[in-house]
């Protein structure tokens, strides 16, 4: 039995030191920029990598208390929420179609969604451009929203039915003798059974739209209504010359989104690992 549990150890040992190295190699440039911020500019540029010899709160402090730092953060999350709702609830719909459902041309359609993964978003910028000032959704939340959900609906849709194809048809059948329509069983019992595939997508909405860069700054040309990542950019060119301040706010910048991920992580891993043993 020792011998078993040492030789299981011995062949874990190098998988525990890949970890270890590869949680280095994302942890170190985050203790980096979190000190740096805490250093003046004068100071970073004479101890790049030693720790502050006075700690400068005054760079993260005077960020907090700016009015423009939170309602970036605010539009951030206005959109990351609408962005979630509508893909999850448009592609909930369509993957039940898709799963429960036989219909002529069923798979075909299903083939044209998963081809949208392979669909850059660079090539539709100009046209996409074009119909959002046709449709005066420039400068307009929903003009970053509806967008950003079009383009979620393929990966949403793919995971989402493999899911609802697991669910046993036996279960649909007794509900639909006991009265259910379609939609209730849908509401009723596929919803609910499918909480974790509903939360997976969600986080991976809910990122997606926090991390996007190119198109608010595509449809948002009235600074009220920048996101945080195009503020990271505009701060950076402000205080090109002043690094410690540019790396608080980077980090400030970076606090909502990991502390986010830091809670809907377990959902995401164990949704998406669910998902592929279950597809």
């Amino acid at each position: 039995m020792t011998h078993s549990r040492t030789s299981r150890r011995g062949r874990s040992l190098p998988l525990h030191l890949v970890l270890v190295l590869v949680g280095a190699v994302m942890a170190v440039p985050l203790v980096y920029a979190a000190l740096s911020g805490f250093k003046s500019t004068d100071e970073l540029s004479r101890n790049p990598v030693g720790l502050p010899e006075s700690w400068v709160t005054s760079n993260y402090t005077q960020i907090l208390g700016s009015g423009d730092f939170w309602r970036l953060i605010g539009n951030s999350t206005l959109i990351a929420v609408g962005t979630t709702v509508l893909v999850v609830a448009v592609s909930a719909l369509s993957a039940f179609s898709f799963a429960r459902f036989a219909f002529r041309g069923r798979e075909v359609l299903f083939t044209l969604f998963t081809m949208g993964l392979m669909f850059p978003f660079a090539v539709a910028a100009l046209p996409l451009f074009l119909l959002l000032r046709s449709l005066d959704l420039l400068d307009n939340p929903l003009g970053v929203i509806l967008p950003q959900a079009a383009f979620g609906l393929p990966m949403t849709i793919i995971i989402l039915r493999g899911f609802f194809r697991q669910i046993p048809g036996e279960l649909e059948e007794a509900a639909t003798l006991d009265g259910c329509s379609s939609f209730g069983f849908f509401w009723r019992v596929l919803l609910p059974m499918a909480r974790p595939a509903l939360g997976t997508v969600s986080v991976l909405a809910v990122v997606t739209s926090w991390n996007n860069f190119f198109l608010p700054l595509l449809v948002f040309t009235d600074a009220q209504w920048w996101t945080l990542p195009i503020g990271v950019q505009q701060y950076q060119g402000q205080y090109s010359a002043e690094y410690a301040k540019v790396f608080a706010y980077l980090v400030l910048a970076m606090v909502p989104a990991l502390a986010f991920y830091s809670v809907a992580e377990r959902q995401l891993v164990g949704g998406l690992t669910a998902g592929a043993t279950k597809g």
